[in-house]
Order: C-alpha cells, then sequence, then structure tokens
C-alpha cells in the first residue's frame, strides 16, 4: 500500500499526512492508539455467540432449578447398625506392645489337628505356635478419651501394631465394657494430608493461576458431591436425576472457572453436555438389559439395607455419569483449544480442513484415553482377578458374573462417550471458529490481510490477526 492510496478501514480520525503510512516516526503514536484502543477483535461474531448463549443459558438456568428443586438439606438420620463403615469410630494411640505366647491368650489353647496346607489350618497352627502380640491402646477423642483398652493381635494378621501407631477404632455402646473398643484401622490422615498438600504444590507451581483455579473448581466438585448429589440420593430422590444436575453443575462450574467465559470453553461445555446425554441413555438401555442390581457387594448391601427406597440400579447409572465426567471434560477442552490454535495457525482454513486436522489430534487422545480407561479398571480389580485366575474360570464365566459385568458396562459406556466427544466436540469447534473467518466477518478485511503482506505494511491494519491471539 502506498501513502496515495485509501488506507482499507475508514478512520475515524481526520485523513493521515503522507508520511504517515511509512513507518516514521509520525505515524507510530497513531498505530499504536489505533491497535489497543478498540480492544482484541472478537474470535467469534455476536450472531453465534447470542446462538451459543442462546442453548446454555436456558441449560445453565434450568441446572439451577433443579438444584433449588433437589436441595436435600442434609442427609437423613438413622441408628447405626454397627456393620462396616456404619460405626462409631474414634481416634486412638498404641502407647505398649508386648510379645507373649500365642498359646497362652487364644481361648482354644488346644493344638490344631486340621489340615496346614489349607488356609484355615495354617492360621490355626501359627495361632498355636507363633508369638502374638498384646497391645495397649489410648483413646484420644470422644467422651472416653483417655480410656485404654487391650488388643490381642495374631501373628498371621495382615495388620501389625507397632508402639506409637496411631489408629482408628470402633466403639459399640451395647457391648460389654472390655469389648465396646477394637481396631478396625491405621490413622493415615497425616500421610494423606502431606500427598494433598505436595498435590496442590506442584499444580499451583506448573498451572500458577489456571493451577489454582483448578483446584478451587475441584473443591467446589467435592462440595457439590457431599452437601447435593449423595444426601439427594439419601432422601430418596432419583439418582440418575440427581447425578444428571449434580455432574452438570461441576462441568459448568469447573470449566467456566478454570477456563474463563468464552466462546470456546461454551464449544467444551456443548461438547460435554452431548456426550453426558449419551452415556445416561446407553446407561439406561444396557444396565436394564444386562439385569444388572448394582448390589454387588457389602458395601452396596448395606446401603440397600439401610434405605430399601433407593434405587440401586440407577445408583450404578449414576456413578457411571459422574465418573465420565472428569475425562470428558479433559477431551473436550483439548478437543476445543487444538481446533483454536489451529486456526490461529492458519485463519483461512475452512471448518473441514478445521476438523480433518483435530481429528488427527483426537485420535492420539483416544488411543491413549481408552487403554487409561482399561488399565485402571484392571489394576484396581486385580485381587478380584487373581480369584478368578485361582479358581481356574474362564473368561466368559469371569465377565457374566455380576460383580465383573457391572465393571464391564461400566467402562464400555464411559469409554464410548469418550470416543463420541471427539468428533462431536471438534465438529462443534471447527463449525464456530471457521464462521468467523477473516474474509467473511467484514469486506475490508481481506483488504487488511492483503496490506499485511506489503513490505511497508504497517502493525494497525493486523488489529484483527493480533487481537485473535489475545482473546479466545
Amino acid at each position: 500500500m502506498t501513502p496515495t492510496q485509501p488506507p482499507p478501514f475508514p478512520p475515524p480520525e481526520p485523513p493521515r499526512p503522507p508520511g504517515a503510512g511509512d513507518g516514521g516516526g509520525h505515524g507510530h503514536p497513531h498505530g499504536h492508539g489505533h491497535s489497543h484502543a478498540h480492544g482484541p477483535a472478537a474470535p467469534v461474531s455476536q450472531h453465534l455467540r447470542k446462538v451459543i448463549a442462546a442453548i446454555l443459558i436456558p441449560f445453565a438456568a434450568a441446572v439451577l432449578i433443579g438444584l433449588a428443586v433437589l436441595w436435600p438439606g442434609g442427609a437423613p438420620a438413622h441408628e447405626r447398625t454397627g456393620v462396616g463403615f456404619d460405626r462409631q469410630t474414634q481416634h486412638a494411640t498404641v502407647t505398649k506392645v508386648v510379645e507373649l505366647s500365642c498359646q497362652s491368650v487364644n481361648a482354644s489353647g488346644g493344638v490344631p489337628t486340621g489340615d496346614t496346607s489349607t488356609a484355615e489350618g495354617s492360621s490355626a497352627q501359627q495361632q498355636a505356635d507363633g508369638t502374638c502380640k498384646k497391645a495397649t491402646i489410648r483413646v484420644d477423642t470422644g467422651k472416653d478419651k483417655g480410656r485404654t483398652f487391650d488388643e490381642i493381635v495374631q501373628p498371621d494378621q495382615s495388620r501389625q501394631l507397632s508402639e506409637g501407631q496411631k489408629v482408628v477404632v470402633a466403639y459399640e455402646p451395647s457391648a460389654p465394657d472390655d469389648l465396646q473398643y477394637s481396631v478396625t484401622d491405621v490413622d493415615r490422615r497425616f500421610p494423606l494430608a502431606l500427598l494433598a498438600g505436595i498435590f496442590a504444590l506442584a499444580v499451583v507451581a506448573v498451572g500458577r493461576l489456571r493451577g489454582v483455579m483448578a483446584l478451587v473448581a475441584l473443591a467446589i466438585s467435592f462440595l457439590v458431591l457431599n452437601f447435593f448429589v449423595l444426601p439427594a440420593i439419601l432422601q430418596g430422590s432419583n439418582p440418575l436425576v440427581v447425578a444428571v444436575v449434580g455432574a452438570s453443575a461441576i462441568m459448568l462450574i469447573a470449566l467456566y472457572l478454570c477456563h474463563g467465559p468464552s466462546a470456546r470453553t461454551s464449544v467444551a461445555v456443548l461438547g460435554t453436555l452431548i456426550s453426558l446425554l449419551l452415556i445416561g441413555v446407553l446407561g439406561s438401555v444396557f444396565i436394564g438389559w444386562a439385569a444388572l442390581t448394582g448390589n454387588t457387594d457389602d458395601n452396596t448391601g448395606l446401603i440397600h439395607g439401610l434405605y430399601p427406597g433407593i434405587d440401586m440400579s440407577g445408583l450404578l447409572l449414576a456413578g457411571v455419569i459422574i465418573g465420565s465426567l472428569g475425562v470428558l471434560d479433559d477431551v473436550t477442552v483439548t478437543q476445543t483449544s487444538a481446533v483454536w490454535e489451529l486456526h490461529e495457525a492458519n485463519p483461512s482454513t475452512g471448518w473441514r480442513g478445521l476438523y480433518r486436522a483435530g481429528i488427527r489430534i483426537g485420535r492420539d487422545h483416544i488411543a491413549s484415553v481408552v487403554n487409561t480407561l482399561v488399565l485402571a479398571y484392571a489394576g484396581a480389580a486385580l485381587p478380584l482377578l487373581l480369584l478368578f485366575s485361582i479358581a481356574q474360570s474362564s473368561v466368559g464365566t469371569v465377565a457374566n458374573s455380576e460383580l465383573v459385568a457391572e465393571e464391564i458396562v461400566r467402562t464400555l459406556i464411559g469409554s464410548i462417550g469418550l470416543v463420541a466427544s471427539v468428533p462431536v466436540t471438534t465438529a462443534l469447534a471447527a463449525l464456530v471458529v471457521s464462521a468467523d473467518r477473516p474474509s467473511a466477518r467484514t469486506p475490508g478485511r481481506a483488504g487488511a490481510q492483503e496490506a499485511a503482506q506489503a513490505p511497508d505494511a504497517r502493525p494497525p491494519t493486523m488489529r484483527g490477526g493480533r487481537g485473535r491471539r489475545r482473546k479466545r
């Protein structure tokens, strides 16, 4: 562009002098003011922003209404059964440990005559011939603070007590005085708190402000689970509805808090929402078709016994939805960011080109995420799978058992939702970001790009390109 040619955009000020466009000192003040006074250009048009808002605002309002209608106001009270986790517990300290003969403390006192090749026979032999421990334990919390009691530790017990160790003890008020307290677990609060602190420091050190926002979102997610999802299910609300409302609230809070209220975040929210709907539909169909009750272990049996009105299969589906949400956030945000950055690198690329490039990135993501889900389940269920291996059960027999089939359905439904989220989110992001291509937004933008290619072009004519990198 020569100084005698009209500028590509009508200037709001009087025409510049002929030397203002050649990089001289007179042109710099005007160029600096023009590129910053109007702020960065929006990455999508106002029309598309209105379309996105027309979808997400009613959705957010529905989530708020759902929270208000289903808000439980606390978990219902019940009498403790003394079984499993439903026990009164206190914290205590092992003050003294002495060794003594097992024969002097075991009630049987006789020599075992069973087959020592079995687990029961071997345990009986160890209890007869081995060295036991008598631990003196002091209660540190509760109304009996300072009270001590003794507990015998057999040599074959997996948990051996040591002096000074912090433990958790169960309290049963209806038992005889000398049997009211018993050790149930080790107190792990300090190592867990230390590990959580290291995790928080690592997140903040690497993520900085984004890391702080991620930790705040994590805390809010736990609050939603503890104060809404769990109490609402215990109050008798439909677990599926509660899970959908709770997961939607967590999704909105976490994504917008961590990534900011932008069109890019809104596209990730839409992709996550569509994938969650797919997971809910598939879960409802296959959990019912496979006749999964959701009552497969002692804990779920205890819940069903205490609250028989809870739909356990619905609780299973709720767990599938909430469990899938965390990985879905990762996939949808990554895909949206990838498409946005591809558009930044080449603004002239159409939505098909953006989709093809984004889906190639997504395929790598799919392969790693699906493998992660399967291996995570296999690692968590390793003791169970080992039992099936010892029993020499066939793969079909293992998969058909409800305990394993429940996890297979959970993993596969979540994986299908993750796989679907990649093309869905990539297509949404490509359509949104390419709908505001520089050549389509304003007639003068093409002239600005041509001027940018000239050797004597000034930065002010590129304010759209510079603005795009600032606001996404």
